[in-house]
């Protein structure tokens, strides 16, 4: 088989073509998580710390200490640990991979494993002793 047949049975096949869509999908589907992460959920969370924005958690590594917000940080050229983001990144994941498992969660229970999924049960022992019989009476005659 040459390597371009090869490619093209490989690239046709539905699970690479499925996980091309899941992919567009998750990369537009970031924007609609950031944004309910900044805007929706992380204002009451730092309201409920007491005005505490997570965005604007950081440690200065060199340069002016002190800068008060990540922005003045980076337009001061300062070297920063920005532990703030990386809150909201891992709020972030979380909230992504919630809601992948609730869709998933839906998806399962409304496709029922069809019947040739679902493995047959193994043969009675009767079952197997009938065959036994047949091959033997195949093999006398």
């Amino acid at each position: 088989m040459s390597l371009i047949s090869e490619f093209k049975k490989f690239a046709v096949r539905g699970n690479v073509v499925d996980l091309a869509v899941g992919v567009i999908i998750g990369a537009s589907f970031t924007g609609i998580v950031n944004s309910l992460v900044n805007d929706v959920l992380m204002p009451p969370i730092g309201l409920a710390l007491g005005g505490v924005d997570f965005a604007n958690f950081f440690v200065v590594l060199k340069g002016d200490r002190a800068v008060d917000t990540l922005a003045a940080a980076k337009a001061a050229k300062d070297v920063t640990v920005n532990y703030g983001l990386f809150i909201n990144a891992i709020i972030n994941f979380v909230i992504v991979a919630f809601a992948l498992f609730m869709v998933l969660r839906q998806l399962n229970k409304l496709v029922a494993p069809s019947p040739a999924t679902e493995a047959a049960p193994p043969p009675s022992e009767e079952v197997l002793l009938l065959r036994d019989i047949r091959d033997s009476l195949k093999t006398r005659g």
